[in-house]
């Protein structure tokens, strides 16, 4: 248990260095984390697919306050405000759902490689 909560940490805060590139980045930090988590490849996607999520869920906390802070330009111009809380909120939803299962692929990568060792 404690090995998968060090590789999700590890493997977060590698997402969060390389989520600039764009498919690699979770898929690598996803293979990071998959390495960390021993037990093979089920532990190491598992362990891909939670710091995914958690990358996913720290980006939508920082695309919130994105939108809080630009909610003042949409103030009185009607449909405006709904239109850009629903671009938003997809953009979030796909945000944690890509990063995640990339991760989980990375991860599972990682834990087979892993494994084999």
């Amino acid at each position: 248990m404690m090995g998968l909560l060090l590789a999700v940490l590890i493997g977060f805060i590698a997402m969060a260095f390389l989520s600039f590139i764009p498919i690699l980045g979770p898929i690598l930090a996803g293979f990071i984390a998959g390495l960390i988590a021993d037990g093979g490849a089920w532990e190491g996607a598992k362990a891909g697919f939670l710091s995914g999520l958690v990358g996913g869920v720290i980006g939508a906390f920082l695309l919130i306050s994105l939108a809080t802070m630009l909610r003042g330009f949409c103030m009185g111009r009607g449909f405006c405000g709904g239109l850009f809380a629903a671009v938003i909120g997809l953009g979030l939803i796909l945000l944690s759902i890509v990063h995640a299962l990339l991760g989980l692929v990375g991860g599972a990568v990682g834990g087979a490689i892993r494994g084999r060792t």
